[in-house]
């Protein structure tokens, strides 16, 4: 067994799903949009700045440019900038949820418009995954949970979803790093203007919480995942590193219910363990058919 490969998907998927208990620490006293562009300002800065120390260039193949762009966007300003909206009115714990749902989605759509097979495993997995989910909403539902909040975490996840199957290879050519903060670049730019067109004389209450919050999801989901996610799918490959996303509802339930005064019920523990019971079939039905690139970190 490789067990620093093993360390590094377990991390990789602690750091990403502990990424909606500090942004909804964020939230709880800073805008989300302008909160979220100054992340990406800073990720940027810093993953740039490291990428020239070790040589990496922004002089970029036409298809590292159009990653850039459309991982920008999709990922950086829809997926992210949504989710944080979306925290002001939904816990961490269904965000992560439904956040973790995301290799369903590009499996689903990889399907329904690419042609993509799916074989019996991930069939499975797919039916799992949305039984799974089904348990989980009519549990918060019922509890009060926000329709449009739950609305903005699902449009976030579908938006990398699809950007997942638009842009493969991102990283084939080297200059990842590079790749990496030219997208916070472009997400922060975006949310920027977001965030003065809808969140213009808000106040900020600064805390020490929203401090630390801050820079742990500056620094450790938004730059230390992504390096070692890409370190990990050097080491197995994308498909399997893939695998490690069935643990993303756990840890982010896990770590939403430690940190944050939330609920958890009977019907979310249910949900949890079938929605990743889903993703896992999925992923595992991927390392017997070719490959598909997996779904970016956070």
């Amino acid at each position: 067994m490789d067990f620093r490969a093993v360390f590094m998907g377990l991390a990789f998927a602690f750091m990403w799903s502990s990424a909606f208990t500090s942004a909804r620490m964020i939230v709880a006293d800073a805008p989300p949009l302008m909160s979220l562009a100054a992340r990406f300002l800073v990720s940027g800065l810093i993953g740039v700045a490291i990428a020239r120390a070790i040589g990496q260039s922004w002089h970029l193949s036409r298809a590292q440019w159009r990653s850039v762009l459309i991982f920008g966007l999709c990922q950086n300003a829809l997926y992210l900038g949504l989710n944080f909206v979306a925290m002001q009115w939904v816990e961490a714990s269904l965000a992560a949820i439904i956040a973790s749902t995301m290799p369903l989605l590009v499996a689903l759509l990889g399907w329904l418009f690419l042609g993509q097979r799916i074989r019996p495993l991930g069939v499975a997995g797919l039916v799992a995954g949305m039984i799974g989910v089904g348990i989980i909403m009519g549990g918060r539902f019922s509890g009060g949970a926000s329709v449009e909040g739950v609305i903005f975490c699902v449009m976030g996840a579908l938006a990398l979803a699809v950007a997942t199957l638009t842009v493969r290879g991102a990283s084939s050519g080297g200059n990842v790093l590079m790749i990496v903060g030219l997208q916070m670049f472009v997400g922060a730019a975006m949310l920027a203007v977001a965030a003065l067109i809808f969140e213009r004389g808000q106040p900020v209450n600064v805390t020490p919480r929203l401090v630390m919050a801050f820079l742990y999801t500056t620094l450790v989901p938004g730059l230390l995942a992504t390096w070692v996610w890409f370190q990990l799918v050097a080491r197995i490959g994308a498909v399997r590193a893939a695998t490690y996303h069935f643990l993303n509802p756990f840890f982010g339930v896990l770590v939403a219910t430690a940190l944050l005064p939330e609920h958890l019920g009977v019907s979310d523990l249910i949900g949890v363990v079938v929605v990743a019971a889903g993703i896992l079939a999925v992923q595992l039905s991927k390392q017997s058919a070719p490959p598909v690139e997996a779904p970016r970190p956070a």
